[in-house]
Formats: C-alpha cells, structure tokens, sequence
C-alpha cells in the first residue's frame, strides 16, 4: 500500500475497473473497462478502452497537474 502522502496514483487495469478508487484514492485516476461485450481484435479493443501509452501519458500528467 502506499503511503497516504503519495497522492499522484494512476491504476491501469485491463479488467473490470471496479474496486481501483480504493487505491487512487479521490486525486488519482484509473484505467480500465467498465463495460463488457466489446468484440474486436484485441489490439482494438485495447485501444478504444484507452490502454495506450498515450493515454496512460496523458492522464499521469492531468493528475500531477491537478495536485500542483
């Protein structure tokens, strides 16, 4: 667990996000599925969920910006 001081926490999940708040905490942010029945190559469907090193980029950085 970290330390409740570290509060610029970002979870990447390719599951179910459900249960990830509990270890962002209210600054952090999370990445993952919150539906189901997607069909498509894998590497679509992981890209229209936004598993990207882009978005993963962009979000680290939205939630640092956010505790400045």
């Amino acid at each position: 667990m970290l330390p409740p001081e570290v509060r610029a926490r970002v979870s990447v999940e390719a599951s179910a996000s459900i249960g990830s708040e509990r270890y962002v905490g209210l600054d952090g942010s999370v990445i993952g599925i919150t539906g189901y029945g997607a069909s498509a190559p894998g590497a679509e469907v992981l890209v229209r969920f936004g598993f990207t090193a882009e978005n993963v980029q962009s979000t680290a950085l939205s939630v640092l910006e956010r505790l400045r």
